[in-house]
């Protein structure tokens, strides 16, 4: 793929669409979700010489995660954050190892004292 084509593709795929979804409606209620969107690129090109081939090369990274929605409802617009649950078993398994090793180093100074 030339270096011209990925940035195209990059331009397209990095767009406020990938952040806000399609809004959907029920009973009454629509629902805009929205998603936290961050990306990378990156490229090069080359032009052969005496010795050496030409080249070029590139690349586009992506991440994407839900952060939230927007809720409309008789007029009213309110926004409902999304639950991480990743990161906050996450944190769980990081405070338990911290307690583990904290109490590991207490009863270690009991015994040697």
């Amino acid at each position: 793929m030339k270096l011209d084509q990925l940035m195209a593709e990059a331009s397209d795929t990095l767009t406020v669409k990938k952040v806000y979804g399609e809004p959907y409606e029920k009973d009454g209620v629509t629902i805009i979700p929205a998603a936290s969107v961050r990306g990378g690129f990156g490229g090069g090109e080359g032009e052969p010489g005496e010795t050496t081939p030409g080249g070029s090369g590139g690349g586009l990274g992506v991440s994407a995660r839900p952060v939230g929605a927007y809720q409309i409802k008789d007029g009213q617009v309110t926004w409902v954050a999304a639950a991480d649950t990743t990161r906050v078993i996450i944190f769980g398994q990081v405070v338990a190892i911290v307690a583990l090793l904290v109490i590991r180093s207490i009863v270690r100074r009991r015994r040697h004292a």
